[in-house]
């Protein structure tokens, strides 16, 4: 497993799913049902990603029964303010407490054509307003056969570490876009030869220290049947959960991995 002073993140990635009052009920069920886990003492981390509708009343429950989940944001606008019509700025994100932000997700790479370039811009705005990214890299299974399983995830980390310093807080999250929404699943070597690979990146980039404090997640059809294998891996530190992240003895039993691996 990650070395210990990198706090395993199990986030869950709601993508465009459930409304502000159902996002309420989730959260409320999911922390009584984690009442026993490890995310209370801290040895986890678990976060939660709703859509931009929800995140309001997501934090203000999160505030009033003081469950400690970390909010975060499926995107954010490369611009602080201004006529950018359906953007949200990564300042109205800050003023509701979220401390993450996912960027690069292969669905904003893929539908909405962002660059590596745009990714960058996403990384650098977040970062400007005190929010932790969550970069997402990952090849489709074309490129994994044309250029190997680390080519691409390398070139599309290099590029958004261009604004980054060694100091500043970032989460990385390997999704092989071939093992998303699929049911196929990187095998936990293959995840550790790609997360293995990040770190050698930011190293490169940012230095050892950075390096070592960082956290890479794994992502792709990530279930409670398989977490505990990837988690053994000493490159892997948690998970970006995308489906199984909406329901919740499932997403409940991702987060009680430690209990398959003897911590």
């Amino acid at each position: 497993m990650g070395v210990a002073n990198r706090t395993p993140l199990i986030a869950g990635n709601w993508k465009m799913n459930l409304d502000h009052l159902q996002a309420v009920a989730f959260v409320q069920k999911l922390h009584w049902t984690l009442k026993d886990a490890k995310h209370e003492d801290g040895s986890v981390e678990v976060a939660v990603f709703p859509p931009f509708t929800d995140i309001r009343s997501v934090q203000t429950l999160i505030d009033a029964d003081k469950i400690p989940f970390a909010l975060g944001a499926q995107d954010l606008s490369a611009h602080d303010s201004g006529a950018y019509t359906g953007e949200v700025s990564g300042a109205f994100l800050a003023k509701l407490d979220a401390k993450y932000v996912i960027i690069g997700h292969s669905e904003r790479r893929e539908y909405h054509s962002e660059s590596d370039e745009v990714v960058a811009s996403k990384v650098k705005a977040a970062l400007k307003h005190g929010l932790v990214p969550v970069i997402c890299v990952g090849e489709t299974l074309a490129q994994r056969e044309e250029s190997g399983p680390t080519a691409v995830s390398i070139a599309q980390l290099e590029t958004a570490l261009g604004a980054v310093s060694a100091s500043d807080d970032i989460v990385v999250a390997y999704e092989p876009v071939w093992a998303i929404g699929t049911g196929q699943v990187a095998s936990p070597e293959q995840a550790q030869e790609v997360c293995s690979a990040l770190r050698a990146v930011i190293a490169a980039k940012l230095g050892d220290e950075a390096a070592a404090r960082t956290r890479i997640l794994y992502g792709g059809s990530v279930k409670s049947a398989n977490i505990a294998s990837f988690m053994r891996e000493p490159d892997v530190d948690g998970a970006l959960v995308g489906g199984a992240s909406l329901v919740v003895d499932e997403f409940a039993a991702i987060i009680r991995f430690e209990k398959h691996v003897g911590v």
